[in-house]
């Protein structure tokens, strides 16, 4: 069996799983449920100075029969007392000392503020610090969240101003809502942070309903822009991500990795582009707790499939194989080949080559069916048939190299040879 075991920063937990800073982590209850299902460790719902929170507060995107692709919520900061939550929290480190208790914070942007707040929390025994720097509703127009992540230069001040007090280990979360994670990343390490997390979620609008004319979520005859998650976002997260890891001097520092983790799998790929664990939200609030079950489970299975013994052994494996467009290898080349004996006759491929693509495709009319075949010459390889073919291993993609040797755009550029044609 793989060692599923995590250290990160020093905070031991089971297994690289985490709940992140959201609603399932916001009072006693829920974290003893989820720590009894088999969490790792969970980040505590952001305290600062206690708000006053909206009714209702989600609004989702259904997508191909899925719900809940793409969640949204306008739901602020910890809404309960503060002396409530330091005490429901050190009973859970109390019951639970083997899992990780991460207390994310936001407080008044004051270094007296966030030092008060710091010592508060730091004498419930939790076992380190998320500063959230991602919010992207409602505390941004207090000139907090992601108001603070958005500026380099007021990020890195209010780290220096954490790392006076801390004691405990420190991770900064970052906002995705910038042209790029990495000038904040970059400003929050040299303001001493010990490590980042990313991302929070993307300031969106998810619909409007067509009878009230009232985005969603609806208060009262209006809506605002709220923080986006879910599956939806996790191409982006992992591009973030890369580029965090992928950084000179955002890369010395351990990642927590955030954004659509809804199986081991999801897991998995955060941590080979960089991620030392993964906190997950979105995927508990629409199955629950036990999911953690099949993450564990998922993970030892395909450790043991390929032969790793600890999480180090494959965290940031895929990092270096993210590389310019400029390097890639213009020689190398696919084809589609369909598989007769799987096609189904359907058709998608077809409409989706001749119409948007192409054009790749024959078509023999048939009785009963129509075939469908690939026009080598033509084929481009780029895998739309492949994606639209709702056959798994029906169409595969054959390799058919252009040239022997590796051939990048800069030097075909430098040689001067020849572009297509038509």
């Amino acid at each position: 069996m793989a060692d599923l075991r995590a250290n990160f920063l020093g905070i031991k937990s089971p297994n690289p799983f985490w709940l992140a800073s959201a609603p399932p982590t916001d009072k006693q209850y829920n974290v003893l449920r989820a720590f009894e299902a088999g969490w790792g460790g969970v980040v505590w719902k952001t305290l600062g100075s206690q708000v006053k929170n909206v009714s209702s507060r989600y609004s989702s995107i259904d997508y191909g029969g899925t719900k809940m692709m793409g969640f949204n919520n306008i739901e602020l900061i910890s809404d309960r007392p503060l002396d409530i939550n330091l005490r429901e929290i050190a009973e859970c480190v109390r019951l639970f000392p083997d899992r990780a208790m991460i207390v994310s914070l936001m407080a008044d942007n004051t270094r007296e503020k966030w030092h008060e707040l710091i010592a508060q929390v730091e004498d419930t025994g939790a076992h380190g610090l998320e500063l959230n720097f991602g919010c992207p509703h409602g505390m941004t127009e207090r000139g907090m969240g992601a108001a603070v992540g958005q500026d380099p230069e007021i990020a890195k001040m209010v780290v220096e101003w954490v790392m006076e007090k801390a004691t405990l280990p420190v991770i900064t979360k970052l906002t995705p809502n910038v042209h790029s994670v990495v000038p904040t990343g970059r400003a929050s390490v040299e303001g001493g942070t010990n490590a980042l997390s990313l991302i929070n979620t993307i300031q969106s609008v998810t619909g409007v309903d067509l009878d009230t004319f009232v985005p969603n979520p609806y208060v009262a005859g209006k809506s605002v822009y709220g923080g986006y998650c879910g599956p939806a976002v996790k191409p982006i997260a992992l591009k973030m991500l890369t580029t965090i890891a992928q950084d000179p001097m955002t890369s010395h520092v351990p990642i927590s990795g955030i954004g659509g983790v809804s199986t081991w799998k999801d897991a998995v790929e955060f941590m080979l582009l960089g991620a030392s664990n993964v906190q997950v939200c979105t995927a508990v609030m629409k199955h629950g707790f036990r999911i953690v079950d099949d993450m564990i489970d998922g993970m030892n299975n395909w450790m043991d499939e390929k032969g790793f013994k600890t999480l180090d052994d494959f965290i940031g494996k895929s990092v270096p194989t993210i590389t310019h467009w400029e390097d890639l290898d213009i020689n190398y080349h696919i084809v589609a080949n369909i598989n007769q004996d799987k096609c189904i006759h359907c058709g998608l491929c077809y409409i989706a080559c001749e119409d948007t693509s192409h054009q790749s495709i024959n078509l023999t009319f048939g009785n009963p069916y129509n075939t469908y075949s690939i026009k080598e010459d033509e084929c481009v390889g780029c895998n739309l048939c492949k994606l639209v073919c709702p056959v798994d291993s029906c169409i595969t993609m054959v390799e058919q190299r252009k040239g022997d040797e590796y051939l990048n755009w800069k030097e075909f550029q430098r040689r001067g040879l020849p572009l297509n044609d038509h």
